[in-house]
C-alpha cells in the first residue's frame, strides 16, 4: 500500500472523530507502526499531506508537530520531517581510521552486511588512476550494504590490487582484519567527503526515499612505505552519521 492510498481520507477520516489534525496524528503514527511509513523515510511534504487528505495545512502542521513533540518523527530545517528510528546516530571521528566492522564493535553495536559484490575484474580508468596500477592488471572488488542493529547505513564499495588482496573471497566481515593477517594494514588515509542527494538504486538498497540528503565519502589508504593499499567509495544515508573531527589553531 502507497502512502497515497494510506492517507485516503474516506478510510479513516470521521466526522464524529474529534479534532482533525488528532485523527490524522493518529493516521500518521499507525502508518508508522504498519511499516506504510518505513523508518527513516521522509514524509510527503505538508501541501501534499493536505492535497491528499483535502484537510488544510495548519492542520496537517499541528499532526506534523504533535508526531515531533512524541518523538515519533524528526523536524530537520530546510530538510522536512523523517520518521524517527529507536537507534541513535552514530558519531564518527575523521582522526581515526577503522572499519566499519571494528567501529560498530567499539560501540557495542551489532553489524551485518549483505554482500553485493566479490570477486576479481579488469579494472576501469578510475581504479587505475586511483590505486595507481598499469592498466593491464585486475583488481579485487567487494561491495557491501552495511547495517547497525537491523538498519542500513551504508553502501560500501572497495577495490584493491590483487598484490594486496588475491582472493576477495577471504574477506567474511572486516576487510582490515583480513589484511591485517597478511601485514598489509593502512596506516593513513586521505578521505574526501561530499553531501550528495541519494539516486533511486542507492535509495533503495538504503531504505529511504530517492533524493534525499546523503554523503560519498571516497577513500584511499596507504601504507607505511607508502604503497596505495585501497579506494572505497562509500554511499551513507544522511541520518546515520555525524562526522567529528578535532581542529588546532595553527602556529604562524
Amino acid at each position: 500500500m502507497t502512502i497515497i492510498d494510506f492517507l485516503n481520507p474516506k478510510e479513516w477520516l470521521r466526522s464524529d472523530g474529534g479534532p482533525l489534525y488528532v485523527q490524522l496524528r493518529q493516521r500518521l503514527s499507525k502508518g508508522v507502526e504498519q511499516g506504510v511509513i518505513k523508518a527513516g523515510s521522509s514524509l510527503p511534504p505538508e501541501r501534499e499531506i493536505a492535497n491528499i487528505t483535502s484537510l488544510s495545512r495548519v492542520t496537517v502542521r499541528n499532526a506534523i508537530h504533535a508526531l515531533a513533540q512524541d518523538g515519533t518523527i524528526i523536524q530537520k530545517q530546510g530538510s522536512g520531517s523523517y520518521v524517527a528510528f529507536d537507534t541513535p546516530m552514530v558519531e564518527q571521528s575523521l582522526s581515526r581510521l577503522t572499519s566499519f566492522s571494528e567501529d560498530m564493535l567499539r560501540r557495542g553495536i551489532v553489524s551485518q552486511s549483505v554482500w553485493l559484490e566479490r570477486g576479481i575484474a579488469k579494472p576501469s580508468p578510475e581504479e587505475v588512476i586511483m590505486l595507481a596500477l598499469p592498466p593491464d592488471v585486475s583488481v579485487s572488488r567487494i561491495a557491501r550494504l552495511r547495517s547497525a542493529n537491523g538498519r542500513p547505513m551504508a553502501i560500501e564499495r572497495t577495490s584493491l590490487s590483487t598484490e594486496m588482496l588475491p582472493n576477495p573471497l577471504l574477506v567474511e566481515t572486516s576487510l582490515y582484519e583480513t589484511l591485517s593477517q597478511a601485514g598489509l594494514r593502512p596506516i593513513r588515509a586521505l578521505q574526501k567527503i561530499s553531501a550528495i542527494n541519494l539516486e533511486t538504486s542507492n535509495a533503495a538498497l538504503l531504505e529511504v526515499e530517492p533524493g534525499v540528503a546523503g554523503l560519498r565519502i571516497e577513500r584511499t589508504s596507504y601504507l607505511a612505505d607508502g604503497r596505495i593499499v585501497e579506494f572505497t567509495q562509500s554511499i551513507y544515508r544522511g541520518d546515520t552519521y555525524n562526522f567529528v573531527a578535532e581542529l588546532r589553531l595553527a602556529k604562524e
